[in-house]
């Protein structure tokens, strides 16, 4: 112990190497990026002409967006990009965080969605090069979310339902990718269901547009359960579950109608049982009388002892267009989870952890460089051939594949970066950048 410690103690430490790489796995996303050709996309759509900071958007865009790659969460992180060699495994210049911050300030509403549709180009752009799912259905799960904030000076924070101060950004996820197809940042104090209609049309539109021909099925939880949302839907063509408040008095009659031999076991956890039956619900009157298939699922403990203290059944329903078993429309039904995990590596893997300025459309500026920065790592993954089926996790993509120490040398008239030796994920990284730099550019 002591002769290690001694060891450690004789460290000399010195920051002077300028040829050091410290995320060299960059290099794997830059070749995306440069291949999609995003820094170009983003100068020719985001037009901030004019406005104090506005020039040459796409490298101050892609700054942003390969500091939240690398593991940034504040403006000061990109930093990290300007040590040592690390620029040179980008495809663009990087930009100091005074000028970033400049930058996102400038942004309106209208700007903002000019970076939405950036957003959505490269979408299509990365399906035509084989990552859409084609004429396959495509299952898109739509979900809000808390972005918490502190202090009193975040222009839009407000107190919601959640009681925490933050933004309630909505957000439109595809479920076997875990990719974002569509984000809007919206006030604090914006309701769940505020801004469905529009933001559905657009994410419909957008697939519909980046090559999805398929069968489109969106999962949505009570919070956005309406007959207007029903509506629009229908009239895109589009199938639903969208889960349904049990407390309301005409859920609760459908519910208590059903009769008890109708109700089919499925699996459940230790200790507890469920069964799942369908009914259907009418709503409206005369000529405006609808009905609907409700799905219902009932739970409750199984343990003789706790079932003499809570004996009745608790249940969730949810309605939809869909055919076919109600066992097996449940279990898919009960997958809109992974929205949750989509959310999740958005904020911890992709830079929303928070939200930095204290302007609004800075921050819904932030949040599409999130958004880009969350999708580029899963594009990578998938488009390099670096996983199967398994959703991919930004932190593993980055312990594995993006914070790899390199030097940058000159080998035989190469610029060549020299790795540690026995890296573990080594052979995945030449593979997948081999696969990256053979794409065909869409057009």
């Amino acid at each position: 112990m002591k002769s290690v410690s001694r060891r450690i103690d004789r460290i000399d430490v010195r920051f002077d190497d300028p040829n050091l790489v410290a995320n060299a796995g960059l290099l794997l996303v830059a070749t995306l990026v440069s291949q999609l050709g995003l820094e170009r996309l983003i100068n020719a759509t985001v037009r901030l002409g004019g406005r104090v900071g506005g020039a040459l958007p796409g490298r101050k865009i892609l700054t942003l967006v390969h500091t939240m790659i690398a593991g940034g969460s504040h403006i000061d992180h990109a930093d990290m990009l300007r040590a040592g060699a690390t620029q040179s495994v980008l495809s663009h210049r990087v930009m100091a965080p005074s000028t970033l911050g400049t930058f996102l300030r400038s942004f309106t509403f209208g700007h903002v969605r000019q970076l939405d549709a950036v957003i959505g180009e490269t979408i299509r752009r990365v399906w035509a090069l084989g990552g859409g799912p084609a004429n396959a259905r495509l299952v898109i799960d739509v979900d809000s979310t808390i972005g918490e904030v502190y202090g009193k000076k975040k222009q839009g924070a407000a107190y919601g339902y959640t009681k925490v101060l933050g933004y309630h950004p909505i957000l439109a996820t595809r479920a076997d990718t875990g990719e974002i197809l569509h984000a809007r940042m919206r006030k604090g104090s914006a309701n769940t269901a505020r801004g469905a209609r529009r933001f559905l049309e657009e994410v419909i539109a957008r697939v519909r547009s980046a090559g999805a021909i398929g069968e489109i099925v969106i999962r949505v939880d009570s919070g956005y359960w309406s007959n207007d949302t029903i509506e629009v839907l229908g009239r895109l063509n589009v199938r639903y579950t969208m889960a349904v408040h049990c407390g309301n008095s005409a859920i609760a009659t459908a519910i208590s109608g059903i009769a008890e031999g109708v109700w089919r076991p499925i699996g459940y956890t230790a200790g507890g049982e469920a069964q799942v039956a369908d009914c259907v619900y009418s709503t409206g009157k005369g000529r405006h009388r609808v009905e609907r298939r409700l799905i219902v699922r009932r739970t409750r403990l199984a343990d003789p002892a706790q079932l003499a203290l809570w004996p009745n059944w608790r249940h969730h329903a949810f309605l939809t267009d869909l055919e076919g078993d109600a066992v097996t429309i449940d279990a898919f039904h009960r997958q809109h989870a992974v929205v949750e995990l989509a959310i999740r590596d958005l904020k911890e893997g992709a830079g929303l952890e928070h939200v930095p300025s204290g302007v609004f459309f800075a921050n819904a500026a932030w949040l599409a460089c999130a958004v880009l920065a969350h999708n580029l790592i899963r594009w990578t993954a998938t488009l390099g051939d670096i996983v199967d089926d398994e959703l991919v996790v930004a932190r593993t993509m980055r312990t594995q594949l993006i914070a790899i120490p390199a030097r940058l040398v000159n080998h035989a008239g190469t610029p060549t970066l020299r790795a540690p030796q026995r890296w573990p994920w080594a052979e995945t990284f030449t593979t997948a950048l081999g696969r990256l730099r053979a794409l065909t550019t869409p057009g």
